[in-house]
Formats: structure tokens, sequence, C-alpha cells
């Protein structure tokens, strides 16, 4: 089992989940995080952590999100690791829990 970073972290992408992860497992896009689904440990600390609400446990990823199962796995093998956090994008607040913005996702 894995954890999944999911459609509200687009154009947000908080890293308070990245400074608690034991394993190192998050990989950082131009505008999104993922999980390395091979490196999760399914620990679920990163999850409370995420301020946007954007991890889910594989078994309760929304039915509407099941596409970023496959994008966390497919952007984790290209996109460098990251294991500190940084600053939130500067409009995160504005993009905080927008819907519809997987169109948005910059590989």
């Amino acid at each position: 089992m894995t954890f999944v970073v999911g459609e509200d972290c687009i154009n947000c992408k908080h890293t308070d989940c990245v400074e608690v992860c034991p394993v190192d497992c998050f990989y950082e896009g131009p505008n999104f995080l993922v999980i390395h689904p091979d490196e999760c440990i399914d620990c679920a600390l990163c999850e409370p952590e995420c301020p946007v609400d954007a991890i889910f446990s594989e078994d309760e990823l929304p039915e509407d999100q099941q596409v970023f199962l496959e994008l966390n796995a497919e952007l984790a093998e290209i996109w460098p690791n990251i294991t500190e956090m940084k600053d939130a994008m500067p409009d995160a607040e504005e993009w905080a829990g927008k819907p519809g913005k997987l169109s948005l996702l910059k590989r």
C-alpha cells in the first residue's frame, strides 16, 4: 500500500509532508509533489501534515482521483527527490480547494 498525492496539491505544493517523511519518498515537479509508491512505507505521517488535504491512502483515494495513483508512480521516476521543506507556491491560498486542476499539472 502507498499514499498518493492528489489534485489539491496542484498549484499549491505545500511541503510540510516532506519534512516528516522518514524515507524521503517525495518528488517535486514544477507545481505538484508526488509520492514514489515503491518507496512509501505506509507510515501515514504525511497525510495529516498536508494543509490542503491532498494526500490519501491508496485505498481511500476518491474515485474521481484514481488517475493520481498512476501519475504519482510515473512522475516519481522522472522528477527530483525533495527532502527539505520549502515555501508553498506564491498563490497557493488562491488555488486551495479549487476543483478541476488536473489540466494545470506541469510535467
